[in-house]
C-alpha cells in the first residue's frame, strides 16, 4: 500500500491544492510516485465540489505544475481507514484543527506543518507561527508567488527525507 500524504487548508482551493500540485510533481521526478500518493483537503466545507482558485490554477499553470482538483472537506473517518499516512497543515490553526481530531481518534497518522520541512524552518516546533503558509486568498498575483515559492522549499525538503520515512514503515 502506498504511503498517503494529505495537504490540508482551510478551503482547500488555494494552499492545499498548490502544495499537493508541487508534491506530486516533485515526488514523480524522485521517481517515489508508485510509492507516495498525494491529496488534499481543507477543514472547512463551504468550497466542497468547487475547483482551486483561478489564481491557484493560474500560479501552477505559469510555473507548469499539471493539476486537477475538486475541493473536500478533511473527514476524521480518514484516520481510521488508512486514507492518510501523514497530515501536512498549512498553518497553526489547520494544525490545531487536525490535532484535535488525531487525538479524538487516538490515530497514528503523522502530523506535520508543511513548512516544517523547510530546511531553514526545520528547527521551528508545531504550532509556531512562523511555520505558518500565508493564505494568499484575500491578495493578490504576488502572494500566490510568494505561496508557491514556499510551498517548492518544503516540498524539496520533504521529498528529499521521503526515503527515510517510506523505509522506517
Amino acid at each position: 500500500m502506498p504511503f498517503r500524504i494529505t495537504c490540508v487548508c482551510l478551503g482547500n482551493i488555494c494552499r492545499s491544492p498548490v502544495a499537493e500540485a508541487v508534491l506530486r510533481q516533485r515526488i514523480a521526478l524522485a521517481g517515489l510516485a508508485d510509492e507516495v500518493v498525494v491529496d488534499s483537503a481543507g477543514t472547512g466545507g463551504w468550497h466542497v465540489g468547487h475547483d482551486m482558485d483561478p489564481r491557484s490554477r493560474t500560479v501552477l499553470d505559469v510555473h507548469g505544475y499539471p493539476h486537477a482538483h475538486t475541493a473536500r472537506q478533511f473527514n476524521a473517518d480518514w484516520l481510521g481507514t488508512g486514507a492518510a499516512d501523514l497530515l501536512l497543515a498549512m498553518d497553526a490553526a489547520n494544525y490545531d484543527d487536525l490535532l484535535a481530531l488525531v487525538g479524538r481518534a487516538g490515530s497514528p497518522v503523522s502530523l506535520r506543518m508543511l513548512r516544517s520541512f523547510d530546511p531553514e524552518l526545520a528547527h521551528l516546533q508545531a504550532p509556531d507561527p512562523r511555520l505558518d503558509l500565508p493564505d494568499p486568498y484575500y491578495g493578490d498575483a504576488a502572494d500566490f508567488d510568494d505561496m508557491l515559492s514556499m510551498i517548492e522549499k518544503a516540498a524539496d525538503g520533504l521529498v528529499g527525507g521521503l526515503p527515510g520515512m517510506l523505509s522506517e514503515r
